[in-house]
């Protein structure tokens, strides 16, 4: 497997195999037996729950759907039934669906004044959609660091970041983990900034006691094929403002004015983003099955978290205090040099070959042309001077969190965590056994 496979890619392989009923194989790390890629037997057999998940009980709602032949957003109620239910779910005071996590963050950031020529502080760990958002309002991505030790937004670097131009901070609760809201939020009440949450991977996600999306001015959400509540594609913007979201709907909706914002007449200015009937009846039905497999989620991500640090080299993900992630991705923290200098690269092998799917999902994403492309167009240069944008070049090297959190995170998927806890112990298993054979590992070509 590409060591550099994408997230979506990765999600999608660890997919395609049946749920495991292995049984678990635990022993002491010097007693472990010997890896697969020595000659050992793998410690998992079997494959893992497939993804995306189809119920027979959703099929006869589905199809009233498609028979009523009212299909747009505005001929049909289920919508706006999605949109309430949402609210309610996340405790926000008011939910609008759309076409993707993508655009929930488009309009997300249009509707908080992020204009041509911003400036929006956002974590560089993330997917590229969440660059792509900020690049689409002909704004300038800045990026604060990344905490090596979280994955998220570092708060400490923010303030360094601010300029005149600086509108937003984006925040992204990456894998479903929350951000350290609370730093981040006095830091831009300190400067009138615009707060714009990323939780596409965040649904469910809790920090001291609200929901992801409800923590800012306004929040997005994804739905996505490999989302936990997936619908092909859709996405949600949630607020605790009515008038906020109310300026979501008008923008998203060809400009129609929407509730308590008439903008400039009957139309202000807008994109076509809306939420389809079928998104949304697809949607309604996942709800119980997000609540159960949450909960799933994080009873296994707590046992492998409690006994992972035991592990020599095996670092877990810090939390903020009183979060509750929702674990679109279970990571870890490797220290090659206590598995006897093994190359991540070769851990990651070796744990596949143990039938372990495993990956590091995002690399320095702002090496990768598409931040070049844009400082390189004619817009970007009206926009900022050749100073500026040689300088904000130049402020990657900077990013040393983000670095050392790409070049030493692993992780597994979503869907394995819906498996039993034996198979759970299995890739705890996995892992002392490739740690007590680091050093033939690390020799082996």
């Amino acid at each position: 497997m590409n060591t550099n496979i994408n997230r979506r890619s990765f999600l999608k392989t660890t997919a395609t195999a049946s749920a495991a009923l292995a049984m678990p194989v635990i022993s002491r790390a010097a007693d472990a037996g010997k890896p697969a890629l020595l000659g050992g037997t793998p410690a998992h057999k079997g494959g893992w729950t497939s993804w995306p998940q189809w119920r027979e009980e959703w099929e006869p709602k589905m199809l009233e759907v498609y028979r009523s032949r009212k299909w747009f957003r505005l001929s049909g109620p289920h919508v706006p039934e999605f949109e309430k239910a949402w609210a309610e779910m996340l405790g926000a005071k008011k939910a609008l669906g759309v076409a993707s996590g993508t655009t929930s963050l488009i309009v997300g950031l249009h509707v908080m004044d992020v204009d041509a020529g911003d400036e929006v502080i956002v974590s560089p760990y993330t997917f590229i959609a969440t660059y792509n958002a900020i690049l689409a309002n002909a704004a300038l991505p800045v990026f604060a660091d990344t905490d090596p030790a979280t994955l998220t937004m570092d708060p400490k670097s923010i303030e360094s970041r601010i300029t005149e131009r600086t509108r937003a901070i984006m925040p992204v609760h990456i894998y479903g983990m929350p951000c350290d809201m609370d730093p981040i939020n006095a830091i831009a009440k300190k400067h009138k900034l615009a707060v714009v949450e990323d939780a596409c991977q965040a649904w469910l996600g809790e920090y001291k006691g609200r929901k992801c999306g409800t923590l800012g001015d306004v929040g997005g959400f994804s739905f996505q094929e490999s989302k936990h509540i997936p619908a092909g594609e859709g996405g949600a913007i949630t607020s605790m403002s009515e008038d906020i979201i109310d300026r979501c709907n008008a923008y998203h909706n060809c400009g129609r004015s929407c509730g308590n914002f008439k903008g400039t007449g009957s139309f202000s200015r807008g994109m076509n983003y809306r939420m389809t009937q079928f998104q949304a009846m697809l949607l309604l039905q996942q709800f119980n099955k997000l609540k159960e497999q949450t909960a799933i989620r994080r009873a296994n991500a707590d046992h492998l978290s409690a006994n992972l640090g035991k592990i020599p080299g095996i670092t877990p993900i810090r939390l903020p205090e009183n979060s509750r992630p929702a674990w679109h991705l279970y990571p870890f923290i490797y220290n090659a040099e206590q598995f006897n200098g093994l190359a991540r690269d070769k851990f990651m092998a070796a744990l596949r070959a143990e039938g372990v799917p495993c990956s590091s999902p995002y690399r320095e994403q702002y090496y990768d042309g598409l931040l070049d492309e844009a400082i390189n167009s004619r817009g970007y240069k009206r926009l900022w001077s050749a100073d500026r944008l040689k300088a904000y070049r130049e402020s990657f090297k900077d990013l040393k969190g983000n670095k050392q959190a790409c070049e030493t995170m692993v992780a597994i998927s979503q869907n394995m965590l819906l498996a039993d806890r034996s198979d759970m112990d299995q890739i705890l298993e996995a892992i002392r056994k490739i740690q007590a054979h680091s050093a033939a590992l690390a020799k082996k070509a």
